[in-house]
């Protein structure tokens, strides 16, 4: 025997043949293979499980499936689990698991088990592998629908045969638009941890249906009364349930509280198995030929009467029932006030519900759902039933057990003003818990209807939303974690960097060198080297992760007109224009380079982190506000492989690598088309540095080898490579922007000095915007360069700017007129970009750049640090 309340036969779901060991806080239990952590509790007669997660209070086990509201645990064999129901938990050897003092606790480690995704499409989606349910899949798999059957229990009674798929221990858990369906399957949580180990532990399943068939059957309802909570109450249903399922009694004496017929049934299975029943209370004033078998089997059954209150031991566990005057000695309280068709899905699905007489519950209203029929007890369950709301202690009766939520929480909502159920849900929260709602919705929708002298059902039940059960997050990323939640992207020369020694950083999902430092040097030396070399020689960047997009299509110029601030249409193919993009606030989006390779066929460049959301932004503007523009973008990052060609040498380096091409004879923000090195090429003329640049952008497949012929035509010119730093700090030394790091979200281009890229007359995306007078006032934050009054200082990023030095001690706000978006030490020496209320207005002003309790003098500059004619850009500095 596994147990003293494991009776000596029956039990379904179990096999007796086998014995399984497991340990429940701290203490070993044996278990037969089907068994729920609830069923083998109940089997050693262990009432208190959980705690109340607000009062404290012991619960014990309530249901006997997915509606339990009391009993969650924490697994913490395996990679554990919070929040688990004991009684959906099947014991496996070797579980371990404890009681939760009304929370749970992740585990603390990472979840390294294996979650699986997949699709599926059917005809007909079953849900719920009830009598209903399987006739309604044979029926639909015999006319030649693909039928998928899905169950949450662990046997559903049907074969998978053909085209019928059945999936038991899975739960649906979403309805969405167009026959989609969300559903979890629990794999391995009977299996143990070595064959979570082989496969995985649950799989989500997406599921396109053209039609469902709903047979999630029906959902047993609680009665309320004063400390209706202890361990030792349960649904009725639920204790005859494992008596059958498990051959476990859930008690040895037992008080009934009824007040429909199926609490009169679940007293007779309960006796059946050998328990007494003390006595039965039922609401109703006649409990018809089922009162009367239960009196000829010497049962007390006393009609119209409630259960007013209990009694418990010192540990909080049941030991009697009050009715009326009379305290009944029991160790079981079984109730039920009736059984609630599951709807959550047919809610979802849009379903609407009505009041049913004649089932007392909310049913299905007559209107068909399109996609979805709903079959068997999910529709009603015939049968009057009564109801009631108990007088006094209020404090103690407990509408939702899962949220701790009682009768005075309820009274407090009405009496705040709340008559409508979706307001006093969110006033007291009940149903907003793990078991959304299923035990607790219906009798506060009859509370609230009753404390407002209105008929049962003229309070409709709150809305249900999606998932039906909570979706741990490790189902929901399957195997999209880590690498391959956000996949490495490397270049075509990352293999290169990596045997010179690069140290990299991640630029949204990219792998770019960070800094090529020599043996023993330090980062900073190793980047004021690589940005000299720029500066007096010629350096080569690895840009290939610029965002590339190639737009085409005889509305491309007219296009970009209104996504940029600055005219495209009259740029002259063969050449470039730098261009900002804004969102509809007028504020600064994103930033780069358009050329023109042909009258309708541009190529725009974006900031690496900031490629995918901006041909987002493109698309969207295509497909809902200009259909009618015949433009086409596509993503072309990949395809192109950038060696950027940076430095006063660089011309020389060009020349050698494409002779055929005169370098002296390519402007500023031109492109050419030329062999470099033997390879077809696209040339621009742009630099990011300030210095004589260019980008050389070929297929990817030959990015390594133009990579390496760059750096051999370079060698007799002392070029070197360089990384995304020293890209920095030469860039912020000429006062360019980086989107995102100078802007935030609040930046017009007039603010960030670009006011020049800001064609008149508007007509681009946002421009109604910069004609606000907010965008407009004084005192707004602008570009601004800093010097700090230490030169050995590097001002920290993120520092806030004021006027003066903070006091010892501060008692008031100190105001803050800015903060520094970018700081380096750079061939300048100590610089910094900053955004700043008034902007240049404060030229030469000294303020403090407080970090960390730290104060910083810091003199107001130009942004522009270096070069400030632009002489250097064409080599004639």
């Amino acid at each position: 025997m596994t147990g003293p309340f494991r009776i000596a036969s029956g039990g379904s779901r179990i096999d007796r043949s086998r014995t399984l060991s497991f340990a429940f806080d701290g203490r070993s239990y044996t278990a037969h293979p089907g068994d729920t952590l609830a069923s083998a509790l109940l089997a050693h007669g262990v009432r208190i499980v959980a705690h109340g997660p607000y009062t404290g209070r012991p619960r014990g086990v309530y249901s006997a499936g997915a509606e339990e509201p009391n009993a969650f645990v924490q697994v913490e064999s395996g990679l554990g689990e919070p929040m688990v129901r004991a009684t959906r938990l099947e014991v496996h050897d070797g579980l371990e698991v404890s009681s939760l003092p009304g929370r749970g606790r992740l585990p603390g480690g990472p979840d390294t088990g294996r979650y699986d995704k997949t699709y599926a499409h059917c005809d007909v989606l079953v849900i719920g592998g009830g009598a209903s349910g399987r006739a309604a899949a044979r029926d639909a798999a015999e006319a030649g629908d693909r039928v998928i059957i899905a169950d949450d229990r662990p046997g559903i009674g049907i074969e998978a045969s053909g085209e019928l798929t059945v999936l038991p221990r899975t739960t649906v858990t979403g309805y969405y638009d167009h026959g989609f369906f969300v559903a979890v399957e629990r794999r391995t949580d009977h299996l143990g941890e070595a064959a979570s180990a082989r496969m995985a532990r649950r799989r989500l399943w997406h599921i396109r249906a053209r039609r469902a068939v709903l047979a999630t059957g029906a959902l047993e309802r609680p009665l309320l009364f004063p400390d209706n909570d202890r361990p030792g109450i349960m649904l009725a249903g639920a204790a005859a349930a494992h008596v059958r399922r498990y051959g476990v009694l859930p008690g040895r004496a037992a008080v009934v509280f009824a007040a429909h017929d199926g609490a009169l049934r679940a007293a007779l299975d309960l006796l059946d198995a050998g328990v007494e029943i003390a006595c039965v209370a039922d609401l109703r004033p006649s409990t018809g030929p089922l009162g009367e078998r239960l009196r000829a089997r010497g049962v007390t059954v006393r009609e119209g009467q409630a259960v007013t209150g209990t009694e418990a031991d010192a540990a909080g566990v049941l030991t009697a029932a009050r009715i009326g005057d009379d305290l009944v000695p029991c160790d079981l309280l079984a109730v039920s006030g009736g059984w609630n068709p599951d709807l959550h899905l047919y809610t979802q699905a849009g379903g609407r519900t009505r009041w049913s007489g004649e089932h007392a519950a909310f049913v299905p209203d007559e209107a068909p759902r399109p996609r979805m029929d709903v079959v068997g007890s999910a529709r009603g369950m015939p049968g009057e039933a009564a109801g009631h709301v108990p007088e006094g202690a209020d404090e103690r009766v407990f509408v939702d057990l899962h949220r701790d939520a009682t009768l005075a929480d309820v009274r407090g909502a009405l009496h705040a003003g709340m008559t409508s159920n979706e307001h006093v849900k969110r006033y007291t929260t009940i149903g907003t818990g793990a078991d959304q709602g299923r035990t607790s919705g219906v009798p506060a929708a009859d509370a609230v209807a009753r404390l407002l002298g209105r008929a049962s059902g003229e309070i409709g039940t709150t809305t249900q939303r999606p998932p039906v059960e909570p979706i741990p997050f490790a189902v929901l990323a399957g195997r999209d974690r880590g690498d391959l939640l956000a996949p490495v992207r490397r270049t075509p020369m990352h293999a290169w960097h990596e045997e010179h020694g690069a140290v990299f950083e991640d630029v949204g999902e990219w792998k770019r060198p960070w800094y090529y430092p020599r043996p023993g040097e330090p980062a900073g030396d190793a980047v004021l080297r690589e940005c000299r070399t720029v500066r007096s020689r010629a350096g080569a960047l690895d840009a290939s992760t610029l965002g590339k997009i190639d737009v085409q299509g005889p509305g491309s110029a007219a296009f970009l007109d209104r996504i940029y601030t600055g005219r495209i249409s009259t740029l002259a193919p063969g050449r470039c224009r730098y261009g900002v993009m804004c969102g509809t606030d007028g504020m600064i989006v994103d930033d780069g380079v358009v050329a023109r390779l042909g009258p309708d066929r541009f190529h725009l460049t974006t900031t690496t982190g900031n490629a995918a959301r901006v041909l987002d932004w493109l698309e969207e503007w295509l497909q809902t506000e200009w259909p009618d523009l015949r433009v086409r973008c596509t993503s072309v990052t990949d395809q192109w492989a950038v060696v950027a060609l940076a430095g006063p040498r660089s011309r020389d380096v060009l020349t050698a690598l494409a002779p055929g091409l005169d370098a002296g004879a390519f402007p500023f923000m031109s492109l050419r088309e030329a062999d470099v090195a033997g390879l077809p090429a696209r040339i621009f003329r742009i630099s990011y540095s300030g210095e004589l640049g260019y980008e050389i952008n070929v297929p990817s497949w030959h990015g390594l080898a133009l990579w390496e012929a760059v750096l051999a035509a370079g060698e007799p010119h002392g070029i070197a490579p360089y990384g995304t730093e020293t890209m920095h700090v030469l860039r912020a030394e000429k006062g360019y922007i980086v989107a995102g790091q100078d802007t935030d979200g609040t930046v017009t281009p007039h603010d960030a000095g670009l006011g020049w890229a800001v064609k008149p007359g508007g007509g681009w995306i946002g421009h109604r915007s910069l004609r606000r007078p907010d965008t407009a006032r004084a005192g707004r934050k602008r570009l601004v360069g800093l010097r700090p009054h230490d030169p050995a200082v590097v001002i920290a990023e993120g520092a806030q700017l004021v006027a003066e030095p903070p006091p010892a001690e501060i008692t008031r706000p100190i105001p803050m007129l800015g903060h520094v978006t970018s700081s380096y030490r750079g061939t300048v020496g100590s610089f910094a970009l900053a955004l700043l209320r008034d902007g240049l207005e404060r030229e030469g002003d000294t303020l403090y750049a407080i970090d960390s309790g730290r104060a910083d003098r810091v003199v107001v500059t130009h942004p522009v640090h270096y070069d400030r004619e632009g002489a250097r850009r064409d080599g004639d500095g």
